[in-house]
C-alpha cells in the first residue's frame, strides 16, 4: 500500500477506548437542517461535494415535516445549512416556519449565493426574524480563497458582506449576527482562531470596510471533495496523522454531535453533518424525521469513524 494514499492513524474509535474515552449524547440543543447538495459553487473542502450540478434538495413535503418536527421538538438552536440553502425553492417557507419555534435560528451561507437574483427578499425575510448569518470567508488573500472556491467569489463575498453591514449585520448593538467562518486552503491545521479572528477584524475593517461578530476557524474534514484532493495530491496519509497528532481529549466536550440532530434533505436522520456525508445514520439505524418520537437520550451513543479526528483536533470543531 502507499502510505501517500492510506492513513496510518489510529482508528478512532480505538483511539477513544485506548484512553478509556466516550463519545456520547448530551441534552439535544440544536436541530441542524441540510437543504440539499445544489450550490452555486462547488470548493475545493466540500465534505458534501455540494455544487452546481447536484439535484438532491429538500422538498415541500420535508420541509414541512421539519417544520412540524420542531413544533412538538423545540429546540433553543436551528441551523440551516445545505449546499447553498438560498437555492432551496422553499427556503422562504423553511425560515418562516422555523423562526417561531425556536430561540435562535441560523443560516450558513457561502456569500455568494446571497447575491443572486431574488435573493433580496430572502435577506430582508433573515433580517426581519432576526436570523443569524454564519458565512464562509476561508481567506484574507484573493487568491487563496479563490483558489479554494472558485474565480470571482471574493470580491462578491466582500459585495455581500458590505451589503449585510448596511442592513446592521455586525454592526455592534444590532443583535443581527453575522459570524464568519475560516478553512485552510491545503492539507494543514488552521491558525489559531483568537489570532485570525483579530486579524480578520482588523484587516476587514481597514481595507474594505467590513464588520463582523465573531470568526470561527475550523480543520478541514477528511471527506467528500476534500478527501478526494488529498487522495489525487498524495496529502491523504500525512493530513491525517497531522489531525490525530493534533487530538485533544478535552475538545470531545464541545464537539457539535453531543447536542445536535441532524436532518438530511430527504428527513433522514444523523449525529452531525460529517456523518450525513458518510451515511452513518443517527444511533445506528436509518430513522426518518417522521419516526422519530423521543429526542435522543442523554448518553446515547454517537457513530464515529476516522473523520472525527478533525472535530477533535486542537480546539477542536464546535
Amino acid at each position: 500500500m502507499n502510505k501517500s494514499t492510506t492513513p496510518v492513524v489510529e482508528p478512532f474509535s480505538q483511539a477513544l477506548e485506548r484512553r478509556h474515552l466516550s463519545l456520547t449524547r448530551t441534552e439535544p440543543s440544536t436541530l441542524q437542517v441540510n437543504t440539499g447538495l445544489l450550490c452555486n459553487l462547488a470548493c475545493r473542502h466540500c465534505h458534501l461535494e455540494a455544487g452546481p450540478g447536484r439535484t438532491e434538495v429538500m422538498g415541500a413535503e420535508t420541509v414541512g415535516q421539519v417544520i412540524e418536527f420542531a413544533a412538538r421538538h423545540p429546540l433553543p438552536v436551528i441551523d440551516i445549512t445545505g449546499g447553498a440553502p438560498e437555492m432551496n425553492p422553499h427556503i422562504t417557507d423553511l425560515i418562516s416556519g422555523l423562526a417561531p419555534l425556536t430561540g435562535r435560528l441560523m443560516l450558513r451561507s457561502n456569500l455568494v449565493a446571497m447575491g443572486a437574483d431574488g435573493c433580496g427578499e430572502l435577506m430582508a425575510l433573515c433580517r426581519r426574524h432576526r436570523v443569524a448569518v454564519v458565512a464562509s470567508f476561508p481567506a484574507l488573500n484573493e487568491a487563496q480563497a479563490e483558489s479554494q472556491r472558485g474565480s470571482g467569489v471574493f470580491s462578491a463575498s466582500l459585495e455581500i458582506l458590505r451589503r449585510l453591514n448596511s442592513m446592521g449585520y455586525g454592526k455592534a448593538g444590532s443583535g443581527l449576527e453575522l459570524h464568519l467562518v475560516s478553512n485552510p486552503a491545503g492539507a494543514f491545521m488552521p491558525a489559531a482562531q483568537r489570532q485570525l479572528e483579530e486579524r480578520f477584524h482588523r484587516v476587514l475593517r481597514e481595507k474594505w470596510g467590513v464588520e463582523f461578530n465573531n470568526l470561527f476557524a475550523f480543520a478541514n474534514v477528511p471527506l467528500g471533495r476534500f478527501r478526494r484532493w488529498l487522495l489525487a495530491s498524495g496529502n491523504y496519509g500525512a493530513y491525517m496523522e497531522k489531525l490525530a497528532a493534533a487530538f485533544n481529549p478535552c475538545a470531545l466536550n464541545g464537539v457539535m454531535c453531543r447536542s445536535i440532530i441532524s436532518v438530511n434533505w430527504d428527513g433522514y436522520l444523523y449525529d452531525c453533518d460529517f456523518n450525513l456525508a458518510m451515511d452513518l445514520p443517527l444511533g445506528g439505524t436509518k430513522v426518518h424525521i417522521t419516526e422519530l418520537t423521543d429526542l435522543p437520550r442523554p448518553g446515547s451513543g454517537i457513530a464515529v469513524s476516522d473523520h472525527c479526528y478533525a472535530c477533535t483536533a486542537g480546539a477542536g470543531f464546535t
